[in-house]
């Protein structure tokens, strides 16, 4: 938390925020719902009324709280809603100069339902190796979030430079080679992201293979010499049993004094 603070100026006002946003989408149906049930209850049996009237306490009560319930249902969505811009402006202030594995938690949402179990199953069984993952999970989502704004800054680009060759004035000719030049750079910044998402994919791929190596093929290697092992033993444990078979046919064989 301090690092963020000092690192995005992410003061502690605004993670408390996100905080409360949480706290509130989850108690307010409890609250605003719940509570009038409960003390609805409480005051009907403490109270004694005479049936009509406990009745009828009882009934605006269920009311009340079932009209509670609705606002409170609704009150946790806009805080779910908040909450959401909120999570969404904080990882735009983590990732602006590029994301580190120490904030991946923040981005999981972002991850492929493989690579999240990938993580756990590595992370299961090499924790250098998790690390290294977490690294390269990293890399991956920055190279991924700068070539879909590359991608989309290209377009809105491209759509100036058609807008101005439309245009013929005296100054358009300067601003159609200033976009040019625009253009170029951002299409060396997206090609250049590419080529780095495309090196984290493999070095995930890499990472698994590590892995499974160190995991279950050495848990295979593991089994297969246990395997073995059983298997040399059994001539010998069926030779013994050949002799004490052929010990108790010689035994019954002997006559009886």
């Amino acid at each position: 938390m301090d690092d963020l603070t000092l690192r995005y100026d992410i003061s502690p006002r605004d993670l408390a925020r996100g905080r409360n946003l949480k706290i509130g989408a989850i108690a307010a149906p409890f609250a605003l719902g719940c509570v009038p049930a409960v003390i609805t209850v409480v005051l009907t049996l403490l109270l004694g009324m005479a049936p009509p009237a406990s009745a009828a306490l009882f009934f605006v009560g269920m009311i009340v709280s079932f009209i509670g319930l609705l606002i409170g249902l609704g009150l946790s969505g806009f805080l779910t809603y908040r909450r959401t811009n909120w999570n969404k402006q904080m990882r735009e202030r983590i990732a602006a100069d590029g994301i580190r594995a120490s904030e991946l938690d923040w981005f999981m949402h972002e991850l492929k339902s493989s690579e999240r179990r990938s993580l756990k199953e590595i992370t299961a069984r090499d924790l250098l190796l998790a690390d290294a993952y977490r690294e390269t999970l990293a890399s991956r989502l920055t190279a991924t979030r700068i070539t879909k704004s590359s991608s989309r800054e290209l377009q809105l680009m491209q759509r100036r430079q058609s807008k101005m060759k439309q245009l013929k004035s005296a100054s358009s000719e300067e601003f159609q080679k200033e976009l040019t030049k625009d253009i170029g750079k951002i299409q060396n910044i997206n090609t250049e992201a590419k080529v780095m998402l495309a090196e984290a994919e493999s070095r995930m791929q890499m990472i698994e293979a590590a892995s499974v190596r160190g995991g279950s093929i050495a848990d295979s290697e593991l089994a297969l010499k246990k395997l073995s092992a059983r298997a040399s033993e059994l001539p010998l444990a069926l030779e013994q049993a050949k002799m004490a078979d052929e010990i108790r046919a010689e035994m019954e064989k002997e006559p009886l004094d």
